[in-house]
């Protein structure tokens, strides 16, 4: 084989992000950069959010945040996440096409050198990636805690009560029922986990203990329970998101 000929050995990346036209204090950039030329994983990152001095401070509250979201990390990441980076970025399409509402640019790192910027055309890929990783390195630091969604199933002759614990800082989600833990598969999950953040929540209905009635009930990490079908409704009706909960819940109660 000619030495030219030799592929390209990604040995990290780093990624560029901009949120666009999204308006503050949701608007924010970030530059995440990732290295395993050595085996481990090292990453850093920062993330900005921008425009906020067209807000006032309670204007900020107001929307769930503060005004001290920015943040910078440099570090170690579990190196379970390497695989997966790796292969999205042999599953990507790469252009030079330029972004115009916001989105991500990479820089691959390939045999030690740093490439030019490319725009990944699975944009919505690579954006969920990054923030599994952010949220990866924010559970790895103790800055959030990891996710965990509480289901009840009753019927008329049981009542069931689980509970699915995402882990991003090890890439690990554990599903707990009657006081025995198993590791479940991280894409079934996270599937499962964008079901149960489709619907709409009616907190006006929410209570703060599980119901005992015939039904379904999903509390997702802030102390409210929800009835499924009544607390917690479809957006779109051609889209059953609550039927996709209680099936992926009732997949795990049964295996």
């Amino acid at each position: 084989m000619h030495p030219n000929s030799a592929k390209s050995i990604p040995t990290g990346i780093v990624l560029e992000y901009d949120s666009g036209i999204i308006p503050p204090p949701y608007s924010h950039v970030f530059r995440l950069a990732l290295d395993w030329s050595k085996g481990s994983l090292q990453v850093q990152l920062d993330l900005h959010y921008t425009d906020r001095d067209e807000l006032s401070e309670q204007e900020i509250l107001d929307e769930g945040f503060t005004t001290q979201d920015d943040y910078s990390y440099q570090g170690a990441l579990n190196k379970v996440w390497i695989k997966p980076v790796q292969e999205l970025i042999s599953q990507t399409k790469w252009t030079n096409k330029p972004l115009t509402e916001g989105g991500i640019y990479a820089i691959l790192d390939e045999n030690g050198k740093s490439g030019v910027s490319k725009t990944p055309a699975n944009q919505d890929e690579w954006q969920l990636m990054a923030q599994d990783l952010i949220q990866a390195i924010y559970e790895s630091v103790k800055k959030e805690l990891p996710l965990k969604v509480s289901y009840r199933l009753v019927d008329s002759s049981d009542q069931i009560d689980c509970s699915l614990t995402v882990h991003f800082a090890d890439r690990q989600v554990i599903f707990e029922k009657n006081g025995k833990d198993r590791i479940i598969h991280w894409e079934y999950a996270i599937q499962l986990m964008k079901m149960i953040f489709t619907p709409d929540y009616h907190y006006e209905l929410a209570k703060e203990t599980p119901g005992s009635k015939r039904g379904a009930y999903i509390e997702c990490g802030d102390g409210y329970w929800h009835e499924l079908g009544k607390g917690v409704v479809n957006i779109d009706p051609s889209f059953d998101a609550v039927g996709k909960i209680k099936s992926g819940f009732e997949e795990l109660i049964r295996d």
